[in-house]
């Protein structure tokens, strides 16, 4: 059996790793997903968790309220504090927990279509 179909297997919850430990995470707790040097970490408000499935996987799943807003990373719209303008027509956004990611220009209309502004 592939990641994919442990993830889809569990329903609605995801399968991570810190070190040894397996945990299931709730999508509603991650905060943004990232891929860093080939790893897909999840971030949920204190807690970083390990994936072993790649990014474009986990779109796949089309997980309610996540987004791509880089090649590298995918954000949970709710936990979006607040918005900003960055360089050269990125948008910065502050998420709830206080981290802060940036929207990639080809993403930025993307997300405004899906934020409804």
């Amino acid at each position: 059996m592939n990641a994919l179909n442990t993830v889809k297997v569990q329903g609605t919850l995801l399968i991570a790793y810190v070190g040894n430990e397996i945990h299931r995470v709730s999508p509603s707790d991650i905060f943004y997903i990232e891929t860093v040097d080939n790893k897909t970490f999840l971030y949920c408000e204190s807690d970083v968790y390990e994936a072993k499935q790649k990014l474009y996987e986990l779109e796949e799943l089309r997980m309610t309220d996540f987004l791509r807003i880089s090649k590298s990373v995918i954000v949970n719209l709710s936990k979006i504090k607040s918005l900003a303008p960055s360089m050269s027509g990125k948008l910065e956004a502050t998420l709830k927990n206080g981290e802060r990611v940036v929207i990639s220009r080809q993403y930025v209309n993307e997300l405004k279509k899906n934020l409804g502004i």
